[in-house]
């Protein structure tokens, strides 16, 4: 019995020491960084190694895109213009449409097979419509790039071909985005994960398997590479026309870089809402001018725009802070107080309330022509 017992004993002890050394479930590997981003407002939201310069391969397209959605836009061709390959798309490297010199395909098949099949020959062909040579176009993605206040990003191509010398951030390749999300005329391309070009001879695959997977999904690009590692660019979209996009760059595999966008892009509309800050300026009386050639000048409100805030958050309490009165001479635009939006006691961000006319100092050769145009009346 006391041999049976002992028995009993390390039977249970084995069981609960096999429970306890139970491995938990593996946690997802972080990617190298990452970033949520509000496109109105360019807000961010949540990040992870924002600033860290990286190769994001073959997402530096989208700098591509943004110009030709610009030209587009511009009136410098449209959809419909049929576009001659050069001798440029020659033994291109990396995915193509097998153009060949001479072979004639229109904006909107060679848009596809950029966007849809990460064709290098058909961005060569759109390239060179926007700037004459490949060359330009990437001098004219540098100088985009500047334009934006992107200082962490360099091109040396249109096509993000592996270059240890190209780089950006997860924040600069958002604000590109955000950018690009303002062309609606883009989202079909980019909503579609499968097409065909050149008469159907052509199949385009979209490596962004959200573009059929995620109901929220309106652009834009998962590329790879030994270099840059597995990059995502994400972008989603509610019934209020609100947009987030997510840039991952540098995950092990393409599930954690998809999944991750996905999650951000989500915790966005999950977390936060876009709230106008708009300081109405019927709310603002005229103030007085003294010693002006007019007793008061009428007042304007700055840039108003949105802000992103927590959800729960009620509504924003508006401050105007003006002087009682301002002593001529006073100029249109001059800054004469300031309108603050509060989050409860929190200042979320301030406007300057200005000068909608200029009113000159009052003269002694203005007050006598007033009084001698009084006396002729």
């Amino acid at each position: 019995m006391r041999l049976m017992m002992r028995a009993a004993t390390a039977v249970m002890c084995i069981f609960l020491a096999g429970a306890a050394v139970k491995a938990p479930p593996k946690q997802q590997p972080e990617p190298r960084a990452y970033v949520l981003m509000e496109a109105q407002t360019c807000t961010v939201l949540d990040s992870l190694n924002a600033d860290e310069r990286l190769n994001c391969g073959y997402l530096s397209k989208l700098m591509s895109l943004l110009l030709i959605a610009e030209d587009i836009a511009a009136g410098k061709y449209t959809l419909d213009t049929q576009l001659t390959a050069s001798q440029s798309v020659s033994g291109t490297k990396g995915s193509v449409v097998w153009l060949e010199p001479g072979d004639a395909m229109s904006v909107e098949e060679l848009l596809k097979s950029v966007i849809i099949g990460n064709a290098n020959d058909a961005l060569t062909v759109i390239a060179e419509a926007s700037e004459r040579s490949v060359e330009g176009f990437v001098m004219r993605m540098n100088a985009e790039a500047f334009d934006l206040g992107l200082r962490d990003t360099a091109f040396y191509s249109p096509y993000g071909y592996p270059d240890a010398r190209e780089y950006t951030t997860a924040r600069d390749l958002a604000v590109i985005c955000a950018k690009l999300s303002q062309y609606n005329f883009l989202r079909p391309y980019f909503c579609t994960w499968r097409d065909f070009v050149k008469e159907g001879q052509v199949e385009l695959v979209s490596e962004n398997t959200l573009s059929r997977t995620y109901d929220r999904h309106i652009g834009f690009k998962a590329a790879h590479s030994d270099l840059s590692g597995y990059c995502t660019a994400e972008s989603g979209t509610d019934s209020t026309g609100t947009v987030y996009n997510a840039v991952v760059l540098g995950a092990e595999d393409a599930d954690i870089s998809l999944s991750k966008a996905k999650t951000l892009v989500n915790s966005g509309f999950s977390g936060y809402k876009v709230t106008p800050a708009v300081f109405p300026e019927e709310a603002m009386r005229p103030l007085e001018v003294r010693g002006g050639e007019a007793s008061a000048v009428e007042l304007t409100v700055g840039e108003q725009s949105a802000i992103v805030l927590p959800r729960g958050t009620g509504e924003l309490r508006t401050v105007a802070v003006i002087p009682q009165y301002i002593e001529a001479p006073v100029t249109a635009g001059q800054r004469l107080g300031t309108a603050a939006f509060y989050n409860g006691k929190t200042l979320v961000c301030e406007t300057d309330i200005t000068a909608k006319t200029s009113v000159p100092r009052l003269t002694y050769w203005y007050t006598f022509c007033k009084l001698m145009s009084k006396l002729i009346e």
